[in-house]
């Protein structure tokens, strides 16, 4: 069981600095965030006035409204520095406890890759794979998802989560990056918030099989894995609860489920602390 407690508690400004007040500023720098503090967690907050926003090095976009999206990767680091940067006027900073997790380890009765792929041809061609799924990462789209309550994809038996070390039968691979639910195959999966689809797979990828991948706008997107089928294509603007694609079991998998990443930008996300509880 994951706690959510402590999510971002305290992180309002109670007083404007003078020298802020003294530039014009009416409202808190850093005012009412909302989300999950912790590794692979969120927040959704707002700042006021035009400040070069960043957490730690990172630049943090904000929409017109001074509204904005940042999350913690399934490293983070214990705290991470949010601030406000308004040139002359000062500066406004909150440093952020970053509660750890417990990563268990998860045995897959599956091949590090395909068999019938040798490591030369298949490193090359996985190559060009991570380019197209780089670029539909870096496509800026304006979509607004990122402002929602997310909703599940699917529903089903949960047989993979999100942040465990993965050994491909004696080969140790890279921590599961998203989390898995398996409703059976052929069952429709849906958008969990609105988005703009930036990458639509023609045919499997090695490893991701049938890969579709959302822009949720502000840096936030999706990627759903080892569709049967897909039912939408690159630049369709979809809904909430739209159908996205059927699950299946292309690429790297054992049986029918959905692979459900989120991303923000080099932050992966755990999809669990974005969703209400289940059932």
């Amino acid at each position: 069981m994951i706690s959510r407690r402590g999510a971002l508690a305290g992180l309002g400004l109670s007083l404007i600095p003078a020298q802020l007040r003294a530039a014009g500023l009416t409202a808190p720098p850093l005012a009412n965030p909302t989300g999950v503090l912790m590794q692979g967690g969120w927040a959704r907050g707002q700042v006021a006035g035009k400040p070069r926003l960043t957490l730690g090095s990172q630049t943090v976009d904000y929409d017109a409204d001074g509204r904005f999206f940042l999350a913690f990767d399934r490293d983070a680091q214990p705290t991470a520095t949010l601030t406000a940067d308004y040139g002359t006027a000062g500066i406004s900073s909150r440093t952020l406890a970053i509660a750890p997790r417990a990563w268990p380890i998860e045995h897959i009765d599956a091949p590090f890759h395909p068999p019938a792929v040798p490591d030369e041809a298949f490193a090359k061609l996985r190559a060009t794979e991570v380019a197209r799924i780089e670029a539909a990462r870096a496509q800026v789209t304006g979509a607004t998802g990122w402002r929602q309550a997310f909703i599940w994809p699917a529903h089903g038996r949960i047989s993979g989560r999100f942040g465990s070390q993965r050994i491909y039968r004696g080969t140790p691979g890279a921590y599961h990056s998203g989390l898995d639910i398996a409703p059976g195959a052929g069952v429709t999966y849906v958008a969990p918030a609105d988005g703009v689809v930036v990458l639509a797979a023609s045919a499997p990828f090695t490893l991701e099989g049938n890969l579709l991948m959302l822009d949720h706008g502000m840096g936030l997107n999706s990627a759903f894995l080892h569709a049967q089928r897909l039912l939408v294509r690159e630049g369709d603007r979809v809904t909430q609860g739209q159908p996205l694609g059927l699950v299946g079991m292309t690429g790297r998998a054992t049986g029918p489920h959905l692979h459900w990443s989120l991303r923000w930008r080099e932050a992966r996300l755990d999809p669990l602390l974005i969703l209400p509880p289940a059932g």
